[in-house]
């Protein structure tokens, strides 16, 4: 009797799509469930540095070097933040020569930073104080 475990019936990914997905910085359920997408989504939100380079674009087009000089990190590492917030679909790019510009995808993302601005605004005490949500 064999003790080999019985082969997957859901067939693996090939092909372009297969290689997008290995690619891909995260890993998803098979399906995942909507909520289970939007807290994906909001994490975007959830970290300072994505955060700052969104409210840095809601201004308008900055290239790679002038973000990496406001955010006050490396350039590794804002170039990390930033393949993140375009793999998610919050910001694009376009190239002029050597020089990549990054913008937002979406003009409701600046809505959404600022209703969550207007939202805290009443409520900054209760957030700064909270122990769930902790790191900050």
């Amino acid at each position: 009797m064999s003790t080999d475990t019985a082969p997957s019936l859901a067939p693996e990914p090939v092909g372009a799509v297969a290689d997008l997905l290995a690619d891909a910085p995260f890993r998803l359920p098979r399906e995942p469930t909507e909520n289970q997408l939007l807290a994906k989504y909001f994490r975007a939100f959830g970290d300072a540095t994505r955060l700052h380079i969104l409210e840095l674009l809601a201004d308008g087009e900055l290239s790679v070097n002038q973000i990496v000089a406001q955010v006050n990190t490396s350039q590794p590492r804002t170039s990390a933040h930033l393949a993140c917030l375009r793999w998610c679909g919050f910001v694009t790019t376009r190239r002029e020569h050597r020089t990549v510009y990054y913008r937002l995808a979406d003009e409701r993302a600046r809505q959404m930073l600022e209703l969550a601005r207007a939202m805290l605004a009443g409520n900054a005490e209760h957030v700064a104080a909270c122990r769930t949500l902790g790191g900050c």
